[in-house]
């Protein structure tokens, strides 16, 4: 396999479940299509974690977000621990990011950059503070301005995309070609589609308000009961203000800005081929993680539902079968060995035992089997939760709480939960073994609430924090986070 350059794009929040290659055609994402038809999808990637600043962290390091104890959206990667970029800066490679990292500051050689352009990262080097507040949980009233506001028009968001974009286009013109010795790697971070859900008129126009889907098990009596997402939904209030019209405003949205999203990566997928950079290029596309759009009466992220955890996962360039659809499932963590293998750099031996396989690999076929992991500490947990795929069987293992289990291939939209039924102990049985031969819950569960208790102490206790409040999301470069 020929070393080659390495486009990889990740969005915020795509739900693999709304985008037309992943087999929902009335989704108008025509860029990343094509690339699916010129490449490979991965039918089952997940996010190591449903939430940013873990996801992200684990996407950098190869590693589970247990290992490196980045649990929440106020304990972000520092650099500490070596990513992907540093090995690859170690043997001569450009490497570049373009937009979001969400990482503790701005210091490109630290977080494993040459350089970092337009950068985003946790607020004031600080973060969500409210996410630590785990032992009795928060009402986060900020989100419940989540469907009030949606529906077309421009926001922050917005404008910074197609200014990541703008530069993207630009860093292929005038930089790319002056890295011809060694293959560059090139991270490429939008925002899109994360809330607010506001998208570009000419975007949200292609979905009229009267035929948008409306979401599975959306209605009260319809909400399976589980004390993890009963307690979630409480202090995640996203759907408190709700009403008919409201719901099918915030879908409309989410999916024109998920339109918006596929526009921009066409302008960057087009400076490719207009500069002559297609043919040595490797192009991979990802979400941070899902978003659960209104199904089972929840909004956001946070939970181990496909909508939630599972993620889109695309890849196509040189070495990469056409027209493929992987069933093996791959996560974030996957992205290390991946950038070391395309591009042609020495695997460290230092970097032994990390625990995921080079996608080149996996599309090839050569890794056809393995358990992969997700986990959650964050915002709204009243416990650590624990998803493995094992086989067919997802298995979602919560802290001294029942646990989960869905046949994925007999009921993909999990509406059949049989974690506490008892014709399937055996496999819930088996599945908790595999589980812990990766992990153990009980102590990661405990040390991410001793790291969470110290942080908190650290920024002047609870009351403190409560006091201070927090952001509903992180501004981009230049906006100052609005407190609530």
């Amino acid at each position: 396999m020929q070393p080659a350059n390495l486009l990889f794009i990740m969005s915020d929040e795509h739900s693999k479940r709304v985008l037309g290659c992943y087999g929902n055609p009335p989704i108008k994402t025509p860029h990343l299509d094509r690339l699916a038809v010129r490449g490979t999808r991965f039918a089952d990637a997940y996010t190591n974690c449903p939430i940013c600043v873990p996801a992200r962290a684990s996407f950098a390091t190869g590693r589970y977000v247990h290992e490196i104890r980045c649990w929440d959206n106020a304990i972000a990667y520092d650099g500490c621990v070596p990513s992907w970029g540093h090995r690859l800066m170690e043997q001569g490679h450009r490497v570049t990011s373009i937009g979001k990292l969400h990482y503790l500051d701005s210091d490109p050689r630290r977080n494993g950059f040459d350089e970092e352009i337009l950068p985003l990262h946790i607020v004031n080097g600080v973060g969500d503070l409210l996410g630590l507040i785990r032992d009795e949980l928060p009402r986060r009233a900020g989100s419940a301005r989540l469907g009030p506001e949606a529906g077309p028009g421009e926001s922050e968001y917005t404008r910074y995309d197609r200014s990541i974009a703008g530069e993207t286009v630009k860093w292929l013109s005038d930089e790319a070609p002056k890295y011809r010795g060694k293959p560059w790697a090139l991270y490429v971070g939008f925002v899109s589609p994360h809330f607010p859900l506001i998208a570009p008129p000419e975007f949200y126009s292609l979905y009229p308000e009267d035929k948008v889907p409306w979401p599975d098990m959306y209605e009260p009596d319809q909400r399976p009961r589980h004390p993890f997402t009963d307690a979630m939904r409480k202090c995640m209030c996203f759907d408190e203000p709700f009403d008919p019209p409201m719901v099918r405003r915030a879908i409309a949205a989410y999916m024109g800005l998920v339109s918006f999203l596929d526009d921009n990566i066409g302008k960057i997928l087009r400076a490719l081929e207009e500069t002559g950079l297609a043919a040595s290029t490797r192009v991979i596309y990802a979400s941070d993680h899902g978003d659960n759009l209104g199904t089972r009466g929840m909004w956001g992220k946070s939970t181990m539902y496909e909508e939630s955890a599972g993620i889109p996962m695309i890849m196509a360039g040189p070495d990469v079968p056409r027209g493929g659809w992987c069933p093996t499932p791959v996560t974030l963590a996957d992205g290390f060995p991946t950038f070391i293998h395309a591009l042609g750099a020495r695997p460290d031996a230092r970097d032994q035992g990390l625990p995921g396989h080079s996608l080149l690999d996996i599309a090839q076929g050569y890794v056809p089997r393995r358990t992969i992991l997700s986990e959650y500490h964050a915002a709204a947990a009243i416990c650590g939760s624990f998803m493995i795929r094992h086989g067919k069987w997802k298995y979602v293992h919560y802290v001294e709480l029942p646990p989960m289990l869905f046949d994925l291939a007999a009921d993909p939209h999990e509406r059949h939960d049989l974690g506490r039924n008892a014709s399937h102990e055996a496999v819930i049985r088996e599945c908790e073994a595999a589980l812990r031969a990766v992990v153990d819950p009980e102590a990661v569960d405990r040390l991410a609430r001793a790291d969470q208790h110290a942080a908190i102490e650290k920024h002047g206790g609870t009351d403190a924090i409560l006091k201070r409040g927090t952001f509903r999301y992180s501004p981009p470069p230049g906006v100052k986070a609005s407190y609530y």
